[in-house]
């Protein structure tokens, strides 16, 4: 009997799983030379749009019991975005050493209008904080927003200017006068009693320090002092001791602690449910909830758009946030390190601390969502530093290799009155050029 002859066994292709090639394609979409640019551009532009909306539709109620039009504060914050814009505009455009140059002006001009502020006849105060100079008719000013910018620009630049010259590894070059600087400016705001843009203020100031390797032993004491400065501030106050009293209330009256503004705030995000009672609908800002198109406009969209809409807030600001960091870490140049790791920290840290607050999690500090909430003040300095990171993310050399051969999609040149065929996109020389600039991190 013959036996059958077996034939050879092939290997089967493997499983072509869906989650590693959605994966993978994420991973290869993450990596490309723009990423962190897009982000920026796109993430910053939503967010401003989305505001301007959620604006208009928290700032109605609270205009017409002025006695003003429905859209007085919306007319107000779009105005501010305009000018913002051309700040984004001109800030993304300007070469770095143009930047740097820029930083001690930015300074002087920041600390004179601090110290402005302070001068009777000339400051005004606003809910019992003495921070905004008046500009005649209805526009204020907040020079501490500007003071923000000023350390960031003028941090990044001497931290950068002492690491060519190798003197960071000096404990007193690492603080002097960083330290003392950011001191004089924190003194200057908490003379108007504006703890909240401090707490911002002292973030950046730890930001740029971790960023340029200050020893744990360093860092933690600063942080300690700083610490220590903050409690004797709040332990003098009844009302900031207030507001920590109001962590965790669930009654807007309890005893002698008020916390009508965090409780209702609160009632306004559970009653959005997932999708929200519709854009407009909002029942808290009828009067009931203070500061609904300031610093609560977070609490106003989720009772309008509900769970959906705050993650979506949320997701912005996270994707805002990686790409600031991908940025600082994957360039060669000091200063675009510092100045895009303190802007980065800047509104990361202003986004938690608006969003804990309403949240409930954290006490109620004062401070606008960045890019979000009404005021000029806050959106003008806060676009320019998006620009800022606009510029750096540009400034990659895999970036300027990618915008260099990247071809318009519309407006070809015509020859003859026919459109001329030039062939197919030449993608992969983007990517061979795009790859061989190592030096910008890119994998």
């Amino acid at each position: 009997m013959q036996r059958a002859v077996r034939r050879p066994v092939t290997p089967r292709p493997p499983h072509d799983n869906p989650v590693r090639r959605l994966h993978a394609r994420v991973q290869k979409a993450w990596d490309r030379p723009l990423t962190a640019y897009y982000l920026i551009l796109g993430g910053s532009l939503l967010i401003t749009v989305l505001g301007l909306v959620m604006v208009y539709s928290a700032s109605q109620i609270t205009a017409l019991q002025m006695s003003l039009p429905g859209s007085y504060f919306f007319r107000k914050q779009l105005l501010a975005a305009a000018i913002g814009t051309g700040l984004l505009l001109a800030a993304s455009r300007m070469p770095i050493k143009l930047h740097r140059a820029l930083a001690y002006p930015i300074l002087a001009g920041a600390v004179f209008l601090m110290a402005l502020v302070q001068v009777p006849g000339i400051g005004v105060a606003v809910n019992g904080n003495q921070n905004w100079i008046a500009l005649g008719g209805s526009f204020q000013i907040q020079p501490s927003e500007f003071g923000k910018l000023a350390l960031v620009l003028w941090g990044a630049d001497l931290i950068a200017r002492k690491q060519d010259k190798k003197l960071l590894n000096q404990w007193k070059h690492m603080l002097v006068p960083l330290v003392p600087v950011a001191f004089m400016l924190l003194g200057l705001i908490m003379l108007g009693g504006d703890m909240g843009t401090a707490i911002i203020l002292s973030a950046i100031l730890f930001g740029l320090l971790w960023l340029a390797g200050a020893p744990t032993r360093l860092f933690v004491g600063v942080l300690s002092v700083a610490g220590l400065i903050g409690l004797a501030l709040i332990k003098t106050s009844e009302n900031r001791m207030a507001r920590l009293a109001c962590l965790g209330a669930t009654e807007p009256r309890g005893g002698s602690v008020d916390c009508w503004q965090a409780v209702h705030g609160i009632y306004a995000l559970a009653s959005g449910g997932i999708f929200g009672s519709g854009l407009g609908a909002s029942v808290e800002k009828w009067g009931q909830l203070p500061e609904a198109h300031t610093d609560f406009i977070f609490a106003v969209t989720g009772e309008e758009l509900g769970l959906s809409g705050t993650l979506s807030v949320l997701a912005l600001f996270a994707a805002l946030g990686y790409a600031g960091i991908r940025v600082a870490g994957r360039t060669e140049d000091p200063f675009v390190r510092y100045a895009a790791g303190g802007v980065t920290t800047w509104i990361t840290a202003q986004a938690v601390i608006n969003i804990g607050a309403v949240l409930g999690l954290l006490p109620i500090a004062g401070v606008p969502l960045p890019l979000f909430s009404y005021g000029g003040s806050a959106l003008l300095p806060t676009m320019f530093a998006i620009g800022l990171l606009i510029a750096f993310a540009r400034d990659e050399p895999a970036a300027r290799a990618a915008l260099s051969v990247r071809q318009p999609r519309f407006g070809r040149k015509r020859a003859g009155g026919a459109v001329r065929d030039r062939g197919p996109r030449r993608w992969n020389t983007m990517r061979r050029r795009a790859n061989a600039a190592r030096p910008s991190g890119e994998r």
